[in-house]
């Protein structure tokens, strides 16, 4: 990989939104620090020197009117998506067909993590640039406190010692009485495929711990592919609630993000 300046690799970045939140209706444009989230988001990572396109995926006419009115790319898709990868792979069909070329790798950044930068999509497409054999990364990030690794809504994983993803969960793992011994991890959702395994993906039915977990990558893992978990230096927290909102504008505001 290299920047976009270079030309050599074609990045995707893609920020899946929706209006209709289970646990937070409405989220996306709630405001923080004056601003929508799906804002905050898009504004970090549209200058990214890794990113050839940043464009927003929604079903929403009023994510992507917001998008467009501060000059940035939105792109409509269907209502019926229940998974965001589902949304990104649809969006990807859409831009493609717009520029008349076809991307390499698409990075699918959540639209609930207001303080993700530009410098996570650099660290999650390490591993690809060294290593033509990873077709999907995760970033890992830190839990700390025991709070948050009792939350259903942080998704906890364990690794092997290749730093591969054993296993996804929203219950805590590993197990609470050991947790001295091993750190506890959170996926934090700055994920790239490369772009053939995003449709490969999406192509593959929805498999029973993926059900159980309510959590996307159990599907690679379930049918025998990898998901290579790369450590961020940056802390990130998801929006689910409320509360999660409140919390992340206190820590943007002391942080002056």
């Amino acid at each position: 990989l290299r920047y976009k300046k270079e030309k050599t690799v074609k990045v995707l970045a893609l920020i899946p939104a929706r209006m209709g939140s289970s646990r937070f209706p409405g989220k996306p444009m709630a405001p923080i620090l004056g601003k929508p989230m799906i804002g905050h988001v898009h504004d970090r990572i549209v200058n990214c020197p890794m990113a050839t396109v940043t464009a927003v995926a929604t079903c929403d006419e009023e994510i992507h009117g917001y998008i467009t009115s501060i000059g940035g790319k939105a792109v409509m898709t269907s209502s019926s998506h229940e998974r965001a990868s589902d949304r990104c792979a649809e969006a990807l069909g859409y831009i493609e067909s717009e520029l008349e070329y076809k991307f390499d790798v698409v990075v699918m950044v959540q639209g609930d993590e207001p303080m993700t930068n530009s410098d996570m999509i650099i660290e999650a497409l390490g591993p690809m640039k060294r290593n033509s054999e990873v077709v999907v990364v995760n970033l890992l990030g830190e839990i700390g406190s025991m709070a948050e690794f009792e939350d259903r809504n942080c998704i906890k994983v364990v690794t092997d010692q290749n730093s591969d993803a054993l296993y996804f969960s929203r219950e805590p793992i590993p197990t609470v009485s050991r947790t001295d011994a091993i750190p506890m991890k959170k996926q934090v959702c700055v994920i790239p495929f490369r772009r053939d395994f995003l449709l490969e993906y999406n192509a593959m039915e929805p498999t029973p711990l993926e059900i159980a977990e309510s959590v996307d990558m159990m599907r690679v893992l379930e049918n025998g592919k990898k998901v290579r978990m790369v450590p961020t230096k940056f802390n990130s927290f998801a929006v689910d609630t409320p509360e999660d909102l409140k919390k992340v504008e206190k820590i943007m505001r002391e942080q002056h993000c």
